[in-house]
């Protein structure tokens, strides 16, 4: 058998009564957090919750032990645990898929995930179009796919949520006021005019947490802005019901 879990957003309290029963039970348990991290919270934290020692695995050794970690599951109980919801990333996905064709044992555990956390916003879940993320920038490597994706969603007065990048084995979070300045390079590149310095977007930080930060303004005045820890997103409206601007007026804090 093979479980896939989420651990929910931000800290160990965010995890299932039902992951931890199964977690007392399975042979082993891996885990990734290179797609998202919980940065409330420690490793050990975790383990002390589930009761059980994890396996932590970076991108190249999901990748390339997938296949390992799938025929362990014939003739043991494995679970593989990763930040947020448990089927957001492609590569759980190819595992739960991998191991139904091997005729393993599939089990999901759902838990809270930022797709769910964006209606702290007020913003209503049902009006968000294709998601989107910003990555950092390299030499030769800048992506141009957020901005085609907030202008698409856009024409469609849909909201977007952009992600922001994680390089977790460098303790690097793209924090919102990179995110913004990487799209208005795209946008002084293309000059199609879909966002500018007065363009409002909403960004959340540390979404699951008790306590946080919601910050609705121009994207001029929230560059220099504090948002505190990571995680952060950023989320472009599109056409506002007049409850989601009275949410956006009194449950974010305004620039």
């Amino acid at each position: 058998m093979i479980i896939l879990a989420g651990l929910g957003l931000y800290d160990e309290k965010d995890t299932t009564i039902k992951t931890v029963e199964f977690a007392k039970k399975v042979d082993k348990i891996y885990a990734e957090f290179y797609t998202a991290i919980l940065t409330g919270t420690t490793i050990e934290k975790i383990e002390e919750t589930l009761g059980k020692e994890i396996t932590i695995l970076d991108r190249e050794k999901v990748e390339l032990e997938t296949e390992k970690l799938i025929n362990e599951g014939k003739d043991k109980d494995i679970m593989f645990l990763t930040a947020g919801g448990p089927m957001v990333a492609t590569t759980h996905i190819d595992i739960a898929i991998e191991a139904k064709k091997k005729g393993i044992e599939v089990i999901i555990i759902n838990a809270p995930s930022i797709y769910s956390a964006i209606g702290i916003t007020g913003l209503q879940l049902y009006k968000f179009g294709k998601t989107t993320s910003i990555v950092f920038p390299e030499p030769n490597y800048f992506p141009e796919t957020p901005y085609d994706v907030i202008k698409e969603n856009s024409k469609m007065g849909y909201h977007t949520l952009c992600l922001l990048d994680i390089q977790a084995h460098n303790e690097r979070f793209m924090t919102a006021n990179e995110g913004l300045e990487v799209l208005l390079k795209i946008e002084e590149k293309r000059n199609e005019n879909i966002l500018n310095k007065d363009t409002k977007v909403v960004v959340v930080a540390r979404a699951g947490s008790l306590k946080p930060k919601i910050v609705y303004g121009k994207i001029g005045d929230l560059l220099e802005y504090d948002f505190g820890a990571p995680l952060h997103c950023i989320i472009f409206t599109g056409n506002l019901h007049f409850m989601e601007e009275d949410a956006l007026k009194y449950l974010c804090e305004n620039i």
